[in-house]
């Protein structure tokens, strides 16, 4: 089979179209023919940790496709059905968090290449309102966004939402939900391109990512801030928030350290929540959730599997507005 595999050096550079062959199904397994992927910014920091001393590695996480093999004691599902890539692996419930999630496309390879075998619970029905690119960039950004906004970050309507940095597939996906469950969202961006897209798909506020961030009267105002950025921006958070507020943190793109008042935390009584991917029960949760209010993807562009190279380049540059998929059959 054809498959973008990562070897040979670290980065971009060491990602190569080659061809591998397609695993066998094994007790519990199932093996799905891929229409479609997508890139997440884990996938950069998967090749830019590899070295030349590495196995060979089919990335991606995200993927949607249709079952051509079945283990024969899998149950309720058949070949030709239509599926999504359900992309952790081993974590079954919300409350049952490893220490360190294992992910689709690394350490098991993944869903750049024509064809994926893994467990029959990690796939799950593909929403019938999705194209499949649209299908094909939901899984891992999405079920982060329904984590980080839900599970962890305990969302009520009419509350205000803080997403510093719109445009990334984990903070879109957090914008659309949030106005889907009726919270008034705030987003930022040095993008003026992506703070207006950002206002087209419902966000109540779009500000500059180096301006003022307060609000109206200016007094704090935020009940919850969605943060992927980190010490760039940390303490920028705190002159926003309201007494009681919550900052949930899944990504630090600015690094890791961060230096607090903590009299800045504990005064006005600040909960500060980590999150992660996310389990097969929010997974399934966040496909309910997309299909009762018919949520699609922001898709930013889609290449061919030929061009993934170019796709992550893309990504590297920040160009995106969204999710960027790769068409494979």
């Amino acid at each position: 089979m054809k498959a973008m595999v990562h070897a040979t050096r670290s980065g971009i550079s060491g990602l190569q179209l080659g061809t591998s062959p397609a695993k066998p199904v094994n007790k519990g397994e199932v093996q799905v023919r891929l229409k479609s992927a997508g890139l997440n910014h884990r996938d950069l920091f998967v090749m830019s940790a590899r070295s030349s001393n590495d196995a060979p590695l089919i990335l991606g996480s995200d993927g949607a496709g249709i079952i051509t093999q079945i283990d024969k004691e899998v149950k309720g599902f058949k070949i030709g059905d239509e599926v999504i890539i359900h992309p952790t692996l081993g974590w079954p419930t919300a409350s049952e968090v490893p220490e360190v999630p294992d992910i689709v496309g690394g350490p098991t390879d993944g869903t750049l290449a024509e064809y994926i075998t893994l467990p029959a619970d990690n796939i799950l029905p593909k929403p019938s309102h999705l194209t499949w690119e649209e299908a094909g960039v939901l899984s891992l950004s999405a079920l982060t966004a329904y984590r980080a906004l839900f599970t962890r970050g305990k969302l009520k309507p009419g509350e205000h939402v803080l997403i510093p940095g719109i445009g990334g597939g984990v903070a879109t996906y957090a914008m659309l939900f949030a106005v889907a469950a009726e919270a008034k969202v705030t987003v930022t961006s040095r993008s003026e391109a992506k703070r207006a897209q950002a206002m087209q798909l419902g966000a109540f506020h779009a500000l500059d990512s180096y301006t003022d961030w307060h609000i109206g009267d200016h007094a704090p105002s935020v009940d919850l801030i969605m943060d992927s950025i980190g010490q760039a921006m940390f303490n920028q958070y705190l002159d926003v928030l309201r007494p009681g507020g919550r900052v949930v943190m899944y990504g630090a793109s600015s690094g890791d350290q961060l230096q607090l008042p903590i009299r800045a935390i504990f005064f006005p009584q600040i909960s500060m929540l980590g999150t992660s991917m996310g389990s097969r029960e929010e997974f399934i949760q966040m496909l309910e959730w997309i299909e009762r209010h018919q949520i699609k993807p922001v898709v930013d562009r889609i290449y061919p599997l030929e061009e993934t190279t170019l796709a992550f380049e893309r990504m590297q540059q920040g160009k995106q507005f969204g999710n960027i998929a790769i068409h494979i059959s």
